[in-house]
């Protein structure tokens, strides 16, 4: 109960397991053991680096996330929606929300999960890529209910970078899809049949 609810403290994070195995009191083979058995049984979900580097020194570790982002809520003790609203760990569940609906349309569509996080060592990031062989797509999750030109910041340096062209998406907390040059906004609300909308486009790199 005490490493589940350690887990639900670092939900949206990179994994540490020193940090997980000192504030748990077990070894760092047990952490990665019980964090294989919560994986396997569909209760976390880890989100691998993205692999191609493109020049560029990576982060390696992956990130934790929920299937269940309730039963995250309620592992931290957040008991309704006005106290998520104010809680530090909002734009990190709603990350995790993001993500594991991705990973369930993926498995609706009898894929094999193909989503990934970018960082770099200098703090450049991208929250989510999907790679599905000659379509890739990045994606930038916010909490936010209102959308900022700052948030196509990371979207735009991953072009420049990865060399890949088609569309790009941020997804956050309002309730309005927008249509913005550096990209598509989608809301939360309605991003059920995204990953369906990235199977019907076109390669975003050279075959």
């Amino acid at each position: 109960k005490k490493f589940i609810g350690l887990c639900a403290g670092r939900v949206g994070q990179e994994i540490n397991f020193s940090s997980l195995s000192n504030d748990c009191g077990i070894d760092q083979k047990t952490v990665r053991s019980w964090l294989s058995v919560l994986e396997a049984s569909y209760i976390i979900f880890l989100l691998q680096p993205y692999y191609r580097n493109f020049g560029k020194r990576l982060i390696k570790s992956p990130k934790l996330y929920f299937i269940d982002t309730g039963l995250a809520c309620s592992l931290l003790r957040i008991k309704s929606s006005e106290e998520l609203l104010n809680h530090a760990l909002r734009g990190a569940l709603v990350e995790s929300l993001v993500i594991s609906d991705l990973l369930k349309q993926q498995y609706n569509h009898e894929l094999l999960p193909s989503l990934y996080f970018w960082r770099d060592a200098t703090g450049n990031e991208v929250d989510c890529v999907i790679d599905e062989g000659q379509v890739i797509v990045p994606i930038e999750i916010k909490s936010s209910q209102t959308i900022i030109p700052n948030f196509f910041k990371g979207l735009a340096y991953w072009r420049s970078i990865s060399k890949t062209e088609g569309q790009r998406y941020v997804i956050y907390g309002g309730k309005e899809d927008q249509v913005w040059t550096q990209g598509q906004v989608l809301s939360w609300q309605n991003m059920g049949n995204l990953i369906k909308l990235i199977l019907n486009q076109k390669p975003s790199i050279a075959p």
